[in-house]
């Protein structure tokens, strides 16, 4: 069997056909790419622009809290400090943050619309923190320990993303403490 090969010449094509196709046709695909990248680029804006608006994500695991909080204390508040107490005095911690309205009821995504800043005070907190501990039962031997469980919790909200930059001196409002020692 032989094959046949067929030899166009470009001279054969006549005028208006590049390569055996009509210039109509090199419209036409010339149209549909530039269609293709305009909806392209369109979804990708949108979806951008849609992900700026909503907050990250941060997600608490209290066992991950538990054991990044237990390593961050100095070694004298951890021999003082029970594995039970400090998971009683981090669930206190995330009663405060729910009261103040930072701690969500459900987990849903969220646009970045936080109108009034809100500042925690590590001494108001502390101040909460032993309150709550002595009205349940829990023995802090040093009031350092709740000091110590406050700048370590925090340390793991930032490490898991979820606090923003600190507030300047000057722009800070004062919240003074309330008699509940919230």
């Amino acid at each position: 069997m032989r094959c046949l090969r067929a030899r166009i010449a470009l001279r054969d094509l006549g005028p208006g056909r590049v390569a055996g196709v009509s210039s109509t046709v090199l419209v036409y695909l010339l149209v549909a790419a530039v269609l293709v990248f305009v909806l392209a680029a369109v979804v990708v804006g949108r979806e951008a622009h849609r992900l700026d608006a909503v907050a990250p994500r941060s997600v608490y695991i209290p066992e991950e809290a538990m054991e990044f909080v237990a390593e961050y204390l100095p070694p004298s508040t951890q021999a003082r400090l029970t594995p039970d107490e400090l998971e009683l005095l981090l669930a206190f911690h995330m009663r405060w943050l729910h009261a103040k309205g930072l701690q969500p009821t459900n987990v849903i995504d969220r646009r970045q619309d936080i109108t009034d800043p809100v500042v925690i005070s590590e001494d108001n907190l502390t101040a909460y923190l032993l309150g709550e501990a002595e009205a349940h039962g829990v023995q802090i031997l040093d009031d350092v320990d709740a000091v110590n469980v406050v700048t370590a919790h925090l340390a793991y909200f930032e490490a898991i993303g979820a606090v923003g930059p600190m507030a300047p001196p000057d722009d800070a409002p004062v919240f003074p403490p309330s008699a509940s020692g919230e």
